[in-house]
């Protein structure tokens, strides 16, 4: 019985040589002998059916006897095969199927024998016909194997984001308190609800309403500006008038001296020099007597029962501001947006650290023009972008308003050359896009 050859149905276009010389003779006049009794191999077989390939093969071959190349010049017995379902199926498959044209290459290999021939198969892609459907779905499936790693390798960069230590560079600094910073912002963060009030309170007032609380500190913002005073004052002053109207109902001609009375209490408080009660008088047009402010300050100090440690927007800035590593740029231009929120009544819900990093947030898109938020900055802030994007979207909103309502006092602040412009900075409208938000 002949011995059969191996298939090559899997490698149509591919030429199979022996290995040994004179193996191809035997195995030549054995395939004659076996052709001449109606007996084929089974390579000769599989070569019928599923048809030869349509474009010759460039074969470059080392050491093959001309036996050899005769031997492959056999041409193919056709065999008539019945037609069934399955062979149908192949044969509409292999129809369907793209032609590929193979390249050929031999490769000379110095230490191999004569008598082997080493072939390089390369499927060079025809340009007259796409590539085949195997071939695409590994290339697609290859650049989504590569777009995963990008994403994982960021993912992984992001992970491993080292958290600055913000406070290495002020360890020999005494007045920086380094052993203590954590302990104190871990209370602020604690406290804050107790200088937080009711955003609706203004609904219990029967005489004045939310624009008359803006009139009143845009206005003690001028103020504030013309005495020099420090910042730490500003937003005492703001935080005792909305605790003092939480509690207490005033009429509307009294609202002024509310104003001017806190900003003199912030000022016992914070600075080192205190106006004096009769500058306070005359920068409120002499509208009050000082026995009115003197009472007004009594009633003010005993319904807050002096109670004026509280943590501001003003505390969490400095140390937020800290965590981000901001220049002067930055701070001003956080500065800017956190007293435009001042002056805003439906600011009040939220609470001053979320303010102060939504403040930072949204200055450093506005500086940027992308969003930034380190792991840092969210690590010290205990806030997330996501978390701080609702508040940020007000504040965009009050940054492209700013200098066309009535109530400019900051905006004409921070347009001088002492704040550094920052109110001409570009407000950072992206965050307002819906393709932002669902991101």
């Amino acid at each position: 019985m002949a011995k059969m050859a191996g298939s090559d149905e899997n490698y149509p276009g591919a030429i199979r040589s022996s290995n040994i010389q004179g193996e191809i003779g035997a195995r030549g006049g054995k395939l004659m002998e076996a052709i001449g009794q109606n007996r084929r191999a089974l390579s000769t077989i599989n070569r019928n059916i599923i048809e030869a390939p349509p474009y010759p093969c460039v074969v470059h071959k080392r050491g093959v006897l001309a036996e050899n190349a005769l031997a492959c010049k056999i041409p193919p017995i056709p065999v008539h095969r019945p037609i069934t379902r399955k062979f149908a199926a192949q044969m509409a498959t292999k129809q369907q199927q793209p032609l590929v044209q193979p390249l050929v290459k031999s490769v000379p290999n110095a230490s191999a024998s004569e008598d082997c021939v080493i072939i390089d198969v390369e499927y060079k892609q025809n340009d007259d016909y796409p590539a085949p459907m195997s071939v695409q779905h590994t290339e697609a499936m290859l650049e989504e194997i590569d777009r995963m790693d990008a994403e994982f390798e960021m993912e992984d960069i992001i992970a491993k984001e080292e958290v600055v230590d913000i406070d290495s560079v002020d360890k020999m600094n005494p007045l920086a308190v380094v052993e203590y910073i954590d302990d104190m912002h871990a209370h602020y963060k604690r406290t804050e609800l107790s200088s937080c009030v009711q955003s609706n309170y203004m609904a219990r007032q029967f005489d004045i309403n939310e624009r008359m609380r803006g009139i009143l500190i845009d206005w003690l913002i001028e103020v504030h500006y013309k005495f020099e005073l420090i910042d730490e004052t500003l937003y005492l002053t703001v935080n005792l008038i909305d605790r003092f109207l939480n509690i207490v109902s005033v009429v509307r001609k009294k609202l002024q001296l509310v104003g001017v009375t806190a900003m003199l209490l912030a000022c016992k408080y914070e600075e080192v020099s205190v106006p004096v009660v009769e500058d306070l008088i005359l920068i409120s047009d002499r509208a009050y007597s000082r026995k009115e402010v003197l009472e007004m300050e009594s009633l003010m100090i005993n319904t807050l029962q002096f109670n004026l440690s509280v943590p501001t927007p003003y505390v969490f800035m400095r140390r937020f501001l800290k965590a981000a590593q901001s220049d002067k740029k930055l701070e001003l231009l956080s500065f800017f947006i956190t007293e435009l929120c001042l002056v805003e009544y439906e600011m009040l819900r939220f609470r001053p650290s979320l303010l102060a990093a939504a403040a930072i947030f949204t200055a450093q898109c506005s500086l940027n023009g992308f969003k930034k938020w380190t792991k840092t900055c969210e690590t010290h802030t205990n806030y997330t972008e996501d978390q701080l994007l609702e508040c940020s979207k007000l504040m965009v909103t009050f940054h492209q308003k700013a200098g066309t309502g009535k109530l400019s006092g900051v905006h004409r602040k921070y347009s001088t050359s002492k704040y550094g412009y920052a109110a001409k900075s570009r407000p950072a409208l992206f965050l307002l896009d819906a393709k932002f938000q669902q991101d």
